[in-house]
């Protein structure tokens, strides 16, 4: 029987489980990378007769992942695969503070998770599955912080932005390919997530968007979870996907 693989990093809560949880039906293959295993996801994926590998990495530790990762797809049948496709999901918000009074071991952890992490997969995902003949794609979690400024935000706004640009200058690469991967760095809108919870909840004499943060929970313009992933998961099996290597879920365009 052949599957649609999925590789999935930041699996374990959030708009990353919902996903996971999406994704869990007998057509298809999951590969979860996170620091944790989820245990219900493991229950979910017997029930539904779904193939479900989870992997407990700190995706700080960029190189082994990767190395581990491009090892791991070498190893199947390609020939057991409908397609491939890498979801860049996992990211880290350091605290909320201004740049002069960052942690400099958050700023790293933040920058390594959030971009050099997704960099270092997507270049194992390509290697390794660069002679295959089946569709590839590449879908990385964006943010609308990575398309504008905000203060307090340093670390987090440059990854998101490093991303958007990286899948870019990806798109341009795979292009001329006879089997290029179609790339697409998305923002998902705004989510119901501990994320939003941690922005909402910050001292706002540190970060001045604090009550605008509070403003969309009370105002009811927070997605939960799930929808938020129905409408990437969407997004992804769109027949247009890739044609815009920057986008959001909202429609706005990107370039």
């Amino acid at each position: 029987m052949t599957t649609h693989l999925y590789i999935l990093t930041g699996a374990s809560r959030g708009m990353g489980l919902a996903m996971a949880e999406q994704l869990l039906t007998q057509e298809n293959r999951l590969l979860c990378i996170s620091r944790h295993v989820n245990p219900a996801l493991t229950s979910s994926a017997a029930q539904r007769a779904c193939l479900l590998e989870q992997w407990a990495l700190d995706l700080s530790a960029t190189e082994q992942a990767a190395s581990r990762l491009k090892l791991w797809l070498r190893s199947l049948d390609a020939k057991q695969l409908k397609s491939v496709t890498l979801i860049n999901n996992a990211g880290v918000i350091p605290a909320l503070v201004p740049l002069r009074a960052s942690d400099p071991a958050e700023l790293a952890l933040a920058l390594r998770v959030g971009l050099e992490a997704p960099l270092l997969l997507t270049a194992a995902f390509l290697g390794a599955t660069e002679t295959m003949t089946v569709p590839r794609k590449v879908l990385n979690i964006s943010s609308g912080l990575g398309r504008r400024p905000m203060a307090s935000q340093a670390a987090y706004c440059a990854a998101k932005a490093g991303m958007d640009h990286f899948s870019r200058c990806l798109a341009l690469d795979e292009a001329p390919q006879p089997n290029g991967a179609r790339v697409c760095s998305l923002a998902p809108g705004v989510i119901n997530t501990d994320m939003q919870l941690q922005l909402r909840s910050a001292d706002a004499a540190s970060f001045p968007d604090q009550a605008a943060f509070a403003q969309l929970k009370s105002a009811g313009q927070l997605a939960s979870a799930s929808v938020a992933a129905q409408r990437v998961l969407a997004w992804l099996a769109r027949p247009d996907f890739g044609q815009q290597a920057v986008a959001d879920v909202r429609g706005t365009a990107s370039t």
